[in-house]
């Protein structure tokens, strides 16, 4: 068993030396240096806000599409069967397309942070990141970004949550919902949550976009893209 560790252990230091120098080497003989491998993971960044964020702005956006819909919180999924075993299933539904609606709304108003962000990130491992998994460049922006764009996104959802009218009517959800004999209450915290799924759904439909563009040529449409994202074919 030691030898056979050691044997895997050998064998992913000298597979991660030799990603390194395939790494390390990849801009001699291309013309395309570390600032043009970046600006190219942007553009797809880019694309991946208009062709696929853009389509969580519309109505059932999130709601209709199985990849970011945003279920119940577990707090609130009890509150759902409940209502459901009562017969009030219609609220029940309205209650969680309201959360989506919210989301909707709210993305709407955010993509510009989005682009702001994508045009400020800085990809300091380029040539790494373009050498990645099929979603690399989307997780980089992730960690680049997600508690900035939390901070700027969250009044925006708590704004919507007022503007689609699902602050009344998750206020007579709970309400009701505590005033049921053998229930315990329950608060929970729709803003936070609601953001934090409305962020991962964004970030999921950009990731879609980048893996389009990083195993299917016909989707790189721009000579930076072609010349870029042939490096990693």
């Amino acid at each position: 068993m030691k030898r056979l560790l050691l044997c895997v252990l050998v064998f992913q230091l000298v597979g991660c030396a030799e990603l390194q120098q395939v790494v390390n080497q990849l801009p001699q003989g291309t013309g395309i240096g570390n600032d043009q491998i970046a600006q190219g993971l942007r553009e797809a960044l880019n694309m991946g806000i208009e062709k696929q964020v853009n389509k969580l702005t519309s109505e059932n956006g999130f709601y209709r599409n199985e990849l970011v819909k945003i279920l119940l919180p577990e707090e609130l999924q009890k509150v759902d069967k409940t209502l459901r075993d009562i017969g009030l299933s219609s609220l029940a539904d309205e209650g969680l397309r309201i959360i989506n609606r919210a989301a909707e709304d709210a993305v709407g108003e955010a993509t510009p942070i989005f682009v702001d962000a994508v045009k400020g990130i800085t990809f300091n491992d380029a040539r790494q990141i373009l050498l990645g998994n099929d979603n690399a460049a989307t997780q980089y922006l992730q960690r680049a970004t997600k508690t900035q764009l939390y901070n700027k996104f969250n009044p925006i959802i708590k704004n919507s949550f007022q503007k689609v009218g699902a602050d009344k009517i998750w206020s007579n959800i709970i309400t009701k919902y505590n005033s049921l004999p053998l229930t315990n209450d329950v608060n929970p915290d729709l803003t936070d949550y609601t953001t934090n799924e409305a962020l991962e759904g964004v970030y999921t439909m950009i990731a879609v976009e980048e893996k389009e563009i990083r195993t299917k040529v016909s989707s790189r449409t721009t000579e930076l893209l072609k010349k870029v994202f042939a490096l990693q074919d």
